[in-house]
């Protein structure tokens, strides 16, 4: 494709910065309206596209690649996962699939950290009561939580975020404890003072706060199980920053109801946008609107790496941030 401007269809509307250079750069079509695309409207997008750029919210299926137009040779996901993205399917057809990995790190473990410290501590249940006047002012008995230092914290998936996850965790006095599909090396271990559990249920029924942080892949959907969480101990806490798949919502959600965990702090859903009614009324979940990498400089980045990567298609060279599917 070298010498020819790309026919790029972008699904959502980017940060302007972003879709100016992409205006200078491609032969662009934009989503003003920033409303997401219906699954016919994707399948339309795959049919004219050289390039598709979707988002986290389009399901590009193996309905969608298979329908996709002759033209079709990358899908530049704007996301760091690509669990939206039929990846075998597209290789199988010829179509090379990116991502942006890397640059919402540290804003998804800030959110994370936040999270932390908030549940335990009962932030949302004491912003809920002095919002609606039922806050009587202070007293020694009232709205009590968990101190962190010295509690322990597990980490299911430790990759980049976990481990800066990990790194903050420390400064706040947790004890860290990570389970993992391959054993970090003893140097990255011994600086993040993280201890490896091999056993996922035995490091669940260990900890006082648990947070995930692995992809979401059919290896991985429902981890956490019904069965799994019921390892988790009654006062302990369950954070969910990665993807709703991985923990089983409906198990949660009836043990939170039923008294039978601590508290959860979540930024993802299975069902996105809806969540069980039960979940959003239930007064020991603090819940957020998947806006863990949802800052500026997050959104310019990703969509930075979206452009390397077309370029580097255009100018057919290898591209930085391939997925195969011996990578899921």
């Amino acid at each position: 494709m070298a010498g020819k401007k790309p026919l790029v269809v972008v699904t959502r509307k980017l940060p302007e910065v972003v879709e100016a250079r992409m205006r200078e750069l491609f032969d662009v079509r934009l989503n003003s309206t920033d409303r997401p695309m219906t699954q016919a409207e994707l399948v339309e997008a795959s049919r004219v596209a050289d390039v598709l750029v979707p988002t986290v919210t389009d399901r590009v299926d193996s309905g969608v690649i298979a329908q996709a137009g002759a033209g079709l040779k990358l899908i530049a996901n704007f996301g760091n996962g690509v669990d939206n993205i039929d990846v075998i399917k597209a290789t199988e057809r010829g179509i090379a699939v990116t991502n942006t990995p890397g640059v919402l790190t540290e804003d998804t473990a800030d959110m994370t950290m936040a999270l932390i410290l908030a549940v335990p501590r009962h932030m949302a249940g004491g912003m809920r009561a002095l919002q609606a006047g039922e806050w009587q002012g202070w007293s020694p008995t009232g709205m009590l939580g968990s101190r962190l230092r010295g509690k322990k914290l597990g980490i299911v998936g430790m990759g980049r975020i976990g481990q800066a996850v990990a790194r903050r965790a420390g400064a706040f006095g947790l004890s860290v404890f990570y389970h993992n599909r391959h054993r970090l090396p003893p140097e990255i271990e011994d600086k993040l003072s993280a201890t490896w559990c091999e056993s996922l249920d035995q490091m669940l029924n260990r900890m006082d706060i648990v947070t995930v942080h692995c992809p979401h892949t059919p290896a991985t959907y429902h981890l956490l199980s019904a069965r799994r969480l019921k390892l988790m101990r009654p006062d302990a806490y369950l954070i969910n920053t990665a993807r709703g798949e991985i923990v089983d919502e409906a198990a949660l959600t009836r043990m939170l109801v039923a008294g039978e965990l601590a508290g959860a702090g979540l930024d993802v859903y299975e069902q996105e946008p809806s969540i069980n009614p039960k979940l959003v009324k239930c007064g020991r979940a603090l819940l957020l609107p998947h806006m863990g990498s949802a800052t500026i400089e997050s959104r310019i980045e990703m969509g930075e790496k979206v452009i390397v990567n077309i370029r580097a298609f255009m100018d057919e060279h290898h591209l930085p941030d391939r997925v195969l599917p011996s990578m899921l």
